[in-house]
Order: C-alpha cells, then structure tokens, then sequence
C-alpha cells in the first residue's frame, strides 16, 4: 500500500531557504484534494507563499501544526486514498521520519547554494551563483531596497540546464553600501563588471522595477552583454513612482510604521511575513544602508518622478525583450507598459502587485522559461 501514499514534505522554494514554518493549513484532514490545489501557507525568510499538493489524493494526516518551522524536507502531512490502512499511513510515516532524521531524506533536495562575497574593486558584492550547462546564463538583478532573495523562487526553477547569476546591488543586502552616485548606469557598469568578473560575456537579463532600469543602461552601454531582457515592473518606462514607498522605505525604523510600507508590495498583503520586515529593519540599521537608499532615491526619483526616460532603449534593443508586471501595481503603473513596439510582448498579470515573481511565480517563471528558450 506504500505505492498508494503520497508524502507531503517542506519545500524548498528557493537556493538558500533551509527551513520554513507552516503559516495555516487551507484544508482540513480527511478532504480530497487536487495536485496543484493550494493546502497550506509557507513562511520562509521573505514571504509567505502557498504550497501546491504534489499529487491528488486525500489528506490523511496533517503532521506539522501550524506555526511550527522544519526544515526543508521534513514531512508535513500524508495523502491516500481512503482504502489505505491507518496502520499502513503510521507504518508509512514511522519509517519516512526515521530515514530523515538519519539524513536519507535531505540528499532528494537540492543542493543549496550559498551566497558568496565577490570582489570589484573597492566594492564587495554578494553573489548567489548557481546551476550549470552550456545555455547563455542568467543575470538577476533586483530592485530598489531588494537583494537577491527577491528571486528566491525563481533561480532555483531556472537554473535547470543552465547558469543562473543573482546578486546584491551596492547599497543592498550585503554588499558595500558605497553606490556612488546612485545612478542606474553607475550600477549598470557595475554589473557589467561582475560579469566579467564571472566570465560571463553574454547573459539573458532579469530585472525588476529600479533593477529595470539597470539593465536598460547595461544594454544601452554594453549591448554585446545581453542577450534579451526579461523587465518585471521596470522602472525607466514613465515618470509616475509612488513616493510614499520610497520615502516610508527609507524613514520606517519599526515593524509597525515599515510593514504597511512593505504593504505596497503586493496585491495580497496577508504575503508580507513578521522575518522579511524584521529583515529589512535590521538591514536599514547596517552601517551605510539608509544613506545609500537616500541618495539612490534623490539620484533616480528627484521632485517624485522618475529621473531617467529609457523607453527608446528598450525600443530600440535589437534583442529579444519581454515585460512583465503586475495588474494591481501599486509602486510603478502597468500602463507605462502601454505603446511600447508590438515587438516587445507585455504580460499583465492580474491579482499580483509590484513584485510579481514572488507573487505569482509559477506565472513568471512559465514565461521567463517559455522567453529564454
């Protein structure tokens, strides 16, 4: 009857996630559920997101309760048809959590990979490098008071078959806080230094929102550098940004002023976690940090608009180039995304906000995968 049991374990939604705490479950034992039905929500370091049943089945036994944390592959629940014994689900669950505790478990996971400090310079950034193959690597690149957790769902999706680059802009996570003028070409050039750094001489670009612009200034300047451009909610695009994200982004020094800051975020506001904003406080209070932010700000939106207008290079980027947002973007407008050449496809995607590869990373990795190859 093993055959007939189907073992709901803790996921592993991103590279560097080791554990994850069971938020609620959605459904109750006993109920019959579908593969790729949401059964429970799952608080990792960032986000809370919801876990898709790995197959149909009923749900036999709930084993975490919620609010407790486990690690990546640690067995959360069980599914079985109702002819499967109670004894043969105890029997089941006995030897699934003796091989675990034994290490016979963790080895079906992917091997994690860790962030790495890279040097440039006077500059040290943090660098998550992953995944192999002989396919044009992958470079992310993050947003204005993001690091490379912002795509933690989705390099580890991509990494199949070929490289895949995430980092820590300067003045982010933890890299040097030192973002000289904060200009979005400044950090362009500093990308294009890391990808030599790497040996990297060609990359399909993933960028969202400040990070957006980047990668418009790394195609503008180092054109034979990217491969296409896949912008998620790009900045670059009109002159609207919603300043009371950026400035609360910058002042808010407490949970209870910073998290309906962090609300902007998203369409769903129940996915902003207590560790994401207890993450970011305590990042603001790194030495640098929030003067970094500043002048980033003053640098890219000075008076409350967007300083730089890079609509004619993504028009005239002789590469492929998507862009992805967010139908209820409440940080930068979908409708810059509006006349652009019928060249560029345009995603909407409806019921998610600024941050889109989070909240709907299913969505997003389909199209970058669907893009890129």
């Amino acid at each position: 009857m093993t055959d007939l049991i189907t073992p709901i374990t803790m996921p592993k939604f991103g590279l560097a996630m080791t554990e994850g705490k069971i938020a609620g479950w959605n459904i109750p034992s006993g109920t019959h559920v579908d593969a790729g039905q949401e059964i429970a929500d799952i608080e990792t370091t960032k986000i809370t997101n919801g876990y898709e049943s790995p197959a149909s089945g009923t749900l036999r036994r709930q084993i975490a309760t919620e609010g407790e944390t486990l690690p990546v592959g640690a067995l959360l629940g069980v599914l079985a048809e109702p002819a499967v014994s109670d004894a043969d689900i105890d029997a089941f669950i006995a030897r699934f959590q003796a091989d675990f505790s034994s290490g016979g478990a963790a080895t079906t996971q992917t091997d994690q990979a860790e962030p790495t400090l890279v040097s440039l310079g006077e500059l040290t950034l943090r660098v998550q490098d992953a995944g192999q193959g002989t396919g044009t690597p992958i470079v992310f690149i993050h947003g204005f008071g993001g690091d490379l957790s912002n795509w933690m769902l989705n390099q580890n999706t991509l990494s199949t078959g070929r490289r895949t680059v995430a980092f820590d802009l300067p003045g982010h996570g933890g890299s040097s806080k030192n973002v000289g003028d904060g200009k979005p070409a400044t950090f362009a050039a500093t990308a294009a230094a890391l990808l030599d750094k790497l040996d990297i001489s060609r990359a399909h670009v993933v960028a969202h929102s400040l990070g957006g612009a980047i990668a418009l200034e790394l195609a503008k300047t180092f054109p034979q550098k990217v491969a296409s451009l896949s912008l998620i909610a790009p900045a670059g695009l009109g002159q609207g940004i919603n300043m009371d994200f950026i400035e609360g982004f910058i002042s808010a020094d407490r949970r209870k002023t910073l998290e309906p800051v962090l609300d902007y975020l998203v369409h769903d506001k129940t996915l902003i976690s207590r560790k994401m904003i207890e993450d970011i406080i305590r990042f603001k209070r790194l030495d640098g940090a929030v003067k970094g932010l500043q002048t980033i700000a003053q640098s890219c939106f000075p008076n409350g608009r967007q300083a730089d207008d890079l609509r004619p290079v993504l028009a005239s980027f002789a590469g492929p180039a998507q862009v992805i947002w967010g139908a209820d973007d409440e940080i930068l407008s979908p409708d810059d995304a509006k006349g652009l050449p019928e060249t560029i496809k345009v995603l909407i995607l409806p019921a998610a906000g600024h941050m889109p590869q989070l909240e709907k990373a299913a969505d997003v990795n389909a199209a970058l995968t669907k893009f890129i190859d």
